[in-house]
């Protein structure tokens, strides 16, 4: 696997631990709001960067993605 692919893996980990989701539901959430086009194209600045800030910038892009 590419290191963006394991990056992406270890962001849907720790983002289903935060958050008490399951996989299927992380799955479901990333793609409705094209997330994992999101950590795939940050991958440079995102992957030096804690667990704790990539779940904080995940929230950030979902919410600027809903309907106000």
């Amino acid at each position: 696997m590419s290191r963006q692919g394991d990056f992406m893996v270890y962001c849907t980990e720790q983002y289903k631990t935060a958050k008490k989701l399951n996989g299927k539901q992380v799955s479901q959430l990333f793609s409705r709001y094209n997330v994992w086009d999101y950590l795939y194209s940050c991958f440079d600045a995102l992957h030096t960067t804690g667990a704790n800030y990539i779940v904080e910038d995940i929230d950030m892009y979902i919410q600027a993605r809903q309907p106000a």
